[in-house]
């Protein structure tokens, strides 16, 4: 049998490990906040055939910052009003502050991993929760891509349009985007299998436009001041 304050101690020891096991530094809850976009790209893409590489230069374009001084990573609980951006470190807090800007009478910002736009695309979603949901807004946008770019096999050109139908601001992006493309690295493209696109969103003549958060003319910033 072993003694009572032997037991004590292997239970403290047990109890302590498991308190450490369970710790998450703010640190690490972000880390794992900027692999949602990343999952979901992949996610989106096996389920469309819209190129895994294409979707993660998408969302880095959108929402892309640097955590910690480490790579550039996308971000879910982002939002961009008036050309503005704002990155919060939880969804909740994202929430809050689309309530307060809905409730100012403004519908036109931009949300989530792949920065949708409220004013055209939010009546597709049931909530503006499941507008947040980094799957729901990677598939949404994938199939926007694919919409976007009709039988080419031009991304570029479907992701200058998936910006603005503006030209000059469409060529400005393209060349972000085509700059983060080319950095990815070649494990991004594994394992998308093309798929005919059997969700068509958009009508002839549907207006698009978003606004990424990344200014495309300026260096990347870290999250959240780091």
């Amino acid at each position: 049998m072993i003694p009572s304050s032997r037991l004590r101690a292997i239970l403290s020891a047990a109890l302590l490990g498991l308190a450490l096991m369970l710790h998450v530094s703010p640190a690490s809850a972000r880390l794992r906040d900027a692999d949602l976009c990343e999952e979901a790209a992949r996610r989106a893409a096996r389920a469309t055939g819209v190129p895994q590489e294409v979707l993660m230069a998408i969302t880095l374009t959108e929402t892309g910052r640097r955590t910690g001084g480490g790579p550039m990573r996308p971000w879910p609980w982002a939002v961009n009003v008036a050309g503005q951006g704002h990155w919060f470190p939880s969804r909740a807090e994202a929430e809050q502050f689309v309530a307060s800007v809905l409730d100012q009478g403004r519908g036109n910002f931009d949300v989530g991993c792949f920065q949708l736009n409220n004013r055209w695309h939010a009546a597709n979603f049931a909530s503006m929760h499941d507008m947040f949901d980094p799957d729901a807004n990677a598939l949404y946008a994938a199939r926007y891509l694919q919409d976007l770019r009709g039988p080419s096999d031009d991304w570029s050109s479907a992701a200058g349009a998936y910006h603005s139908a503006t030209p000059e601001l469409a060529r400005r992006y393209r060349s972000r985007f085509e700059m983060l493309l080319a950095d990815l690295p070649a494990a991004a493209a594994e394992g998308v299998v093309a798929r005919v696109n059997v969700f068509p969103l958009f009508r002839a003549g549907d207006v698009r436009s978003t606004g990424s958060l990344v200014p495309l003319d300026a260096p990347a910033r870290p999250l959240f001041g780091e």
